[in-house]
């Protein structure tokens, strides 16, 4: 870690990447259903270490994503100036999106972004099976960091949760449970709207909306989880 710096290039980190990758880290993310074809086996937390190490540059960034390495592209995430980044290269990285790690990370970012509801709205609408699980992952994210957020803006992604339901796609499914749980665990109001709405898909005809719902529903009416939304109640 200690050659890494700021001013280290592409190549560079690239490298590094590959000197601390391992086969076993491989298969280990195979097994969570990760896609390896591009990727070094390099553990997350030191991915998240090489980007503090190394820094922001925006156009090393790029270089970093255009490798098509699954770690380079994380760190391209972390270390892209987030002023500088589009919707333009949203919907460009979007478009290489090919396992659900890297989406996930990089809708960090995105969700970062002044056009971030605009982007979920575009992104939920698209076929893609990753590209819509970025729409919900977006969401989940935004649900627990967008403090000042009006509750308004997510009553109206649950009938987004809701037109989706029906996805069966795993890595679509997953993302809008993720999504529904975390918009319910945001506040009262959306905890009862959130939960309304988990019902509704439990009694649905479709095998896969009732999975959402029937899933969702044990952590939406937890004592715990409700316990919690209370202490954050504002005076």
């Amino acid at each position: 870690m200690d050659r890494l710096s700021p001013s280290s290039t592409t190549a560079e980190i690239v490298e590094y990447l590959r000197s601390v990758g391992s086969e076993a880290n491989r298969q280990g993310m195979a097994r969570y259903g990760i896609r390896v074809d591009d990727a070094l086996g390099v553990a997350r937390p030191v991915q998240r270490q090489i980007a503090r190490r190394v820094k922001r540059n925006h156009e090393r960034a790029f270089e970093l994503w255009r490798s098509g390495i699954a770690e380079a592209r994380f760190v391209a995430s972390l270390t892209v100036d987030p002023q500088r980044f589009t919707v333009a290269d949203a919907r460009r990285w979007a478009a290489d999106f090919d396992s659900w790690d890297v989406v996930d990370g990089v809708s960090d970012l995105f969700a970062g972004m002044g056009e971030w509801k605009q982007l979920v709205g575009e992104f939920a609408g698209d076929e893609r099976e990753f590209v819509r699980r970025t729409a919900f992952a977006m969401v989940a994210w935004a649900a627990v960091h967008h403090k000042d957020e009006p509750d308004a803006t997510f009553l109206d992604f649950l009938a987004l949760v809701e037109a989706h339901s029906t996805d069966a796609r795993n890595f679509v499914r997953k993302a809008v449970d993720w999504a529904l749980r975390n918009i319910g665990k945001r506040s009262e109001s959306l905890n009862a709207a959130a939960t309304a709405s988990a019902r509704r898909l439990a009694a649905s005809t479709d095998r896969t909306a009732r999975w959402i719902g029937r899933n969702a529903l044990p952590e939406l009416t937890d004592d715990k989880t409700l316990a919690r939304i209370a202490a954050r109640r504002k005076p």
